[in-house]
């Protein structure tokens, strides 16, 4: 729907129309020919309205004619959208890491496919207005941009593969205005309440993922993912290459490990700390214990693994999250996510003293903005610095 005003300028009404123009948005001034006055403010709402009407029309026949010739270019185009992209999810999931085709499937049957079925809009006939249409219905319940983006992501590139293989003209998603990325600042502990959390989880199955991942800020998946040959007792050092995803294989969520990491620069070594070598030494020596004590009921399907339970199992991504709720709320601890022991390392560190870059690399980002976009408002030294710099500035 084309919206629109009455403006007044030198004495004369316009029709302004706020018009979407290959993605963006414009506005149109068009001459009412009516001068301003008591008596013809009326004749110039009409005008507005018989205006903004030929417009819509426009715009209708413009995409029902494209919808038309695309139609005629390609049949493949008048399947449902919602089949198109059952198919194209089926079809990329070769190429894909696992955890990406899991978070597509599950935002596929989350609201792709509900809101689709309903809409029945064609492949061939869906216009920008349909998918705008469907990112305010996440919005209205509720939900922030940055939902509305990863929808954007899978969509458009659904559709770009359409455009690829000559099924569509253009791609209807590039006429969308991408939403702006909803800033979120994560939750983090101070260093007395994460010595609290420490002689919490004491001789908790969850000790040492919280210990690893907060000495080292990793993601779950990583901390997971952590195997006996990604630590070189002799050389002092420990390596993230792996991680451990949850995945639905026949129906049954299970733990998943993968050489796949988010991106290039998460593959990295870094130095062991003393107290998580202790850690570690302490660990592996349980884990032989209890392979003897165990015998034929120990598991020995992730014996490489340093994060397993007693019988050797590894442990679930999603029963450490879930564990580590039940862990704060016995302890009456602050609530934070697992997640939000990455942010206290960065945020320890920075208090520490310790230079952006270097955080960026500790933590693994693949880009110092990226870094700087997350904990820059932590950053109270640069502050203070930049605080003294100024006092002195002026002084004659």
């Amino acid at each position: 729907m084309i919206t629109g005003c009455l403006q007044k300028k030198n004495g004369y009404y316009y029709a302004v129309l706020y018009l979407k123009v290959d993605g963006k948005r414009k506005t149109k001034w068009i001459a009412t020919k009516l001068p301003v006055s008591t008596t013809s403010e009326r004749k110039a709402q009409k005008a507005l309205d018989e205006i903004r009407m030929q417009y819509e029309l426009q715009e209708k026949s413009k995409q029902e004619t494209t919808a038309a010739s695309v139609s005629e270019y390609a049949p493949e185009a008048q399947v449902l959208f919602v089949d198109y992209m059952k198919k194209w999810l089926d079809s990329i999931q070769p190429s894909i890491a696992t955890a990406t085709y899991q978070s597509y499937s599950f935002m596929m049957k989350a609201r792709v496919i509900p809101y689709f079925t309903a809409s029945a809009v064609q492949l061939g006939a869906l216009t920008p207005q349909d998918i705008e249409n469907f990112y305010q219905s996440i919005l209205n319940d509720g939900y922030t941009t940055n939902t509305v983006i990863h929808y954007h992501a899978i969509i458009r590139k659904a559709l770009q593969s359409a455009v690829k293989k000559d099924i569509l003209a253009k791609n209807p998603a590039d006429q969308v205005d991408r939403p702006k990325k909803n800033v979120y600042h994560g939750s983090f502990y101070s260093e007395e309440e994460i010595l609290d959390l420490f002689h919490a989880v004491a001789g908790d199955p969850l000790e040492l993922c919280v210990k690893i991942a907060a000495y080292y800020g990793l993601r779950r998946s990583e901390t997971l993912g952590l195997r006996w040959d990604a630590v070189d007792f002799g050389k002092k050092t420990i390596s993230i290459s792996h991680k451990v995803i949850e995945a639905n294989v026949g129906g049954k969520f299970v733990p998943l490990g993968e050489d796949v990491l988010k991106t290039k620069s998460s593959f990295r070594t870094l130095p062991l700390i003393p107290v998580v070598e202790t850690l570690l030494l302490d660990a592996k020596e349980r884990q032989e214990k209890n392979r003897t004590l165990f015998r034929d009921s120990y598991c020995r399907d992730y014996l490489d693994y340093i994060c397993v339970d007693e019988c050797g199992k590894i442990l679930r991504p999603n029963f450490v999250t879930e564990h580590f709720r039940w862990v704060l709320r016995k302890y009456g601890l602050r609530k934070i996510r697992f997640h939000d022991l990455r942010h206290t390392c960065a945020s320890l560190l920075l208090s520490s003293g310790i230079p952006m870059k270097q955080i960026q690399l500790w933590l693994g980002h693949s880009t110092f903005s990226t870094t700087a976009d997350i904990y820059a408002h932590l950053d109270f030294s640069a502050q203070e610095q930049s605080a003294a710099a100024m006092s002195g500035m002026f002084l004659q």
